[in-house]
């Protein structure tokens, strides 16, 4: 007589595919952890924001008056240019922050429309670099190698002319909300006014 009785025999049949759903499923959610896991140390790893940026720049009036050479970068949020460069900035502004003057200003915001106006801000981000004087130096415009923003911050210190003193790069398309009040052309409209 046969000590295996047919129940026990179908048990042991389906105990390896059993074991080998298991295993799987155990595979998956070790891989979807590892997955998980790597995606939220990278994220982590960012070293700089637009907004921590903004947060470190050095206000725009005591740019102006502190003899110190300054870098401005106008920039928006949604600036996917800007958001790419911000790491370099963030390393540029910590090799140099006792010796430039790094600011931040925001094109979302109108109360820097007279600076987009004065410095004609078309794309961003759109840098000016200015002397210790406050007077315009040099402009770059769009996505610049971090070689090439360093060269022109050591040549600022330096007081030496910008080698790459009108870079341009690839840039987020911008208008500042300057626009016609109407459709006639009147001597006292002075032929555009800022539009809220």
């Amino acid at each position: 007589m046969s000590t295996d009785s047919p129940v026990k025999s179908q048990a042991q049949s389906q105990s390896p595919v059993g074991a080998r759903v298991r295993n799987f499923l155990i595979a998956i959610v070790a891989i979807t952890l590892i997955v998980l896991l790597a995606l939220g140390l990278r994220s982590e790893t960012t070293t700089a924001s637009l907004a921590q940026l903004d947060q470190q720049s050095t206000p725009l009036e005591l740019a102006l008056t502190n003899g110190k050479p300054s870098l401005i970068e106008f920039y928006a949020n949604w600036c996917t240019v800007c958001q790419k460069m911000a790491s370099d900035m963030a390393e540029l502004e910590t090799q140099y922050a006792n010796k430039v003057n790094f600011v931040m200003l925001n094109v979302d915001n109108t109360k820097w429309l007279p600076e987009m106006l004065r410095y004609r801000v078309d794309g961003i981000p759109h840098f000016v670099f200015l002397g210790k004087d406050g007077k315009p130096v040099a402009q770059a415009i769009g996505d610049q190698p971090s070689t090439v923003m360093a060269s022109n911050i050591k040549a600022l210190v330096a007081e030496s002319p910008l080698p790459y003193a009108q870079a341009s790069g690839q840039v987020s398309k911008f208008s500042a909300p300057v626009a016609p009040v109407s459709g006639q052309d009147d001597p006292r409209s002075h032929g555009s006014q800022v539009v809220n």
